[in-house]
């Protein structure tokens, strides 16, 4: 096979693949092998009629078009390989004619990876954001685990607070019908969550265990389900039950019981401490992302519309295999959003081509700065990874690992190297 490279422009690459008489020959012999059996002509038992008899009946060409799909795949990546194209889109492919004894010459269109005009990125300035430990943090932390160790006490006395976590059943009517999604029984709200339409949890509010309460609601605007935004709508509510959360005195003994710590004040200054960690990880990462921002704004390429169509094709999969995870199915999904994919394409297309930029950007910087990824690198990266297995398999698994394609590992130990590059030319004003 031979290969040479037309032109190429506008990150658009043009180029022929010639494959020679013999090897097309070879494929059209082996694509006759495996279809034969398809093939009943007279005379002839099904899977034994000679290639010369079924080219006189079907056309000399019947095993043309499967024997160009044999050779293409390999000839499509020798042919990328030896021109040193950074594909980034599939391939347009166009055959203009096969003649026999003749080598047959495949045209190839294809978008490439493009090159990108680099902003400044050895001077960085941004404006210096401290995030501090506050008193307020650590008593909102201590709440959240007063609250995660509360108890439910029955109320029995008084009427619904604000606060209190009802147990109801409910039914939502509209024009007099009830409508789908509308019902439940034993729900447990919490009044004050917010967590139903607004003004449901507040027409609960002054009611009594066992009462039946008739709700009046309008949906949002922006209501999920189109057919329910901006309608009104009567829910018929039963309330079962009324609970108070009584949370627990923040003592010593609190700390004991919820900490490796034998007093309040201990718990609270290990809390601090975890949340200044937590904190310098925060202003750590927000420096990363603000500096990877300025420097990709400062930055110019013209990203290839195949390569976006690729990437977007591949976030509609990966979209429906998420779904699939959680027990949805996809084609219910779009009919009750009542969308496409074309509509999931537009609603993936701005952060993914910012994200495709960012990519191109750091790569760029990466190559300009000849870093690369060590054996040592990878090893450490490896090792980290395998963290998420038991001892006995972790071994295995970086075996496994070194086997398949590590290129992901390589861009990014090296998209690492060049944040904190540029974390280091920042200047903070």
């Amino acid at each position: 096979m031979e290969f040479s490279l037309e032109k190429q422009e506008n990150n658009r690459a043009f180029f022929n693949i010639e494959i020679s008489t013999e090897k097309f020959e070879e494929a059209v012999q082996k694509t006759y092998l495996r279809n034969r059996n398809k093939f009943n002509i007279p005379g002839f038992r099904r899977g034994k009629t000679p290639r010369k008899i079924i080219e006189m009946n079907y056309g000399e060409g019947i095993f043309y078009e499967d024997a160009i799909n044999e050779i293409l795949p390999e000839a499509y990546d020798l042919a990328i390989a030896d021109l040193g194209l950074e594909v980034v889109s599939s391939p347009e492919v166009d055959i203009e004619s096969i003649e026999k004894g003749k080598p047959i010459v495949i045209k190839v269109e294809v978008d490439v990876k493009p090159e990108v005009k680099l902003g400044d990125y050895q001077s960085i300035e941004l404006e210096k954001i401290e995030y501090n430990v506050t008193d307020e943090l650590i008593d909102a932390k201590l709440e959240e685990t007063r609250d995660l160790n509360s108890r439910l006490i029955e109320v029995e006395d008084r009427t619904v607070e604000k606060g209190d976590i009802l147990t109801i059943d409910y039914e939502g009517f509209m024009d007099g019908e009830s409508f789908s999604g509308g019902k439940a029984e034993n729900h447990q709200l919490e009044i004050g969550s917010n967590s139903f339409i607004p003004g449901f949890e507040d027409q609960l509010i002054g009611k009594n265990k066992g009462e039946d309460v008739e709700i009046q609601v309008t949906f949002p605007e922006d209501y999920h389900a189109e057919d329910l935004a901006g309608k009104e709508a009567i829910f018929k509510v039963k309330i079962h039950g009324v609970k108070v959360k009584e949370l627990p005195d923040l003592d010593d003994e609190f700390a004991k019981d919820v900490s490796e710590y034998d007093t309040l004040q201990e718990y609270k200054d290990s809390i601090k401490k975890e949340l200044e960690e937590s904190m310098k990880n925060k202003e750590k990462t927000d420096t990363e992302n603000r500096a990877i921002e300025r420097v990709v704004e400062s930055s110019e390429v013209e990203i290839p519309e195949g390569m976006i169509e690729t990437r977007l094709e591949n976030e509609v999969k990966d979209f429906e295999y998420r779904l699939r995870m959680q027990g949805l199915d996809f084609e219910s999904y779009l009919k009750i959003t009542n969308s496409s994919i074309d509509d999931l394409k537009e609603q993936f297309r701005p952060n993914l081509e910012t994200r495709i930029k960012t990519e191109l950007v750091l790569e760029a910087i990466g190559k300009k700065e000849n870093m690369e990824a060590t054996d040592e690198d990878i090893e450490a990266e490896l090792e980290k990874l395998s963290e998420q297995y038991a001892e006995d398999d972790k071994e295995k698994f970086k075996e496994n690992m070194k086997k398949g394609d590590l290129s992901f590992l390589h861009q990014g130990i090296i998209n690492n190297k060049v944040i904190d590059l540029l974390v280091s030319n920042v200047k903070f004003i």
